[in-house]
């Protein structure tokens, strides 16, 4: 018998605490889908969801982030439209430069009334969240 398991991913939403408002870090796509993203990608085979968000981090920001907390799991199975991903989010914290790199075409810093519109996968849903909960404490509802 042959199974089919979602494939599991990080995402990284990275606060610069050296700049006024805290600022978080997005990256704009050089892959399809293209858009605006929060960084982050796959975990690799004998690695740890903890160091493949900070792998991931450094790749596409040139950033060396603090895992802060991990924030939730989002897991739709049309969350990517390539394949079925669930995706371990993580808070983290940086201080530096941003640099785009590995598939980020472009890296940017947005505060919540700047994020751009054009986000890909469910990231539109992930900021809300992380959004309601930075600002007034409240965690997501589950399903």
């Amino acid at each position: 018998m042959s199974y089919r398991n979602p494939a599991p991913t990080v995402d990284i939403i990275i606060e610069l605490v050296d700049r006024p408002h805290r600022p978080i870090v997005l990256i704009e796509r050089h892959n399809p889908p293209l858009g605006w993203a929060i960084p982050g990608g796959f975990v690799d085979y004998g690695e740890s969801v903890e160091v493949a968000a900070r792998r991931e981090a450094q790749e596409e920001t040139g950033l060396q982030v603090e895992l802060i907390e991990q924030f939730l799991v989002y897991s739709d199975p049309s969350r990517d439209k390539r394949q079925h991903t669930l995706s371990i989010v993580f808070l983290a914290t940086a201080t530096g430069e941003p640099k785009a790199g590995d598939d980020a075409k472009s890296v940017g810093m947005f505060e919540s009334w700047r994020v751009p519109g054009n986000l890909c996968f469910d990231h539109d849903r992930i900021l809300r969240d992380y959004w309601q909960y930075r600002h007034y404490g409240i965690r997501p509802r589950l399903g």
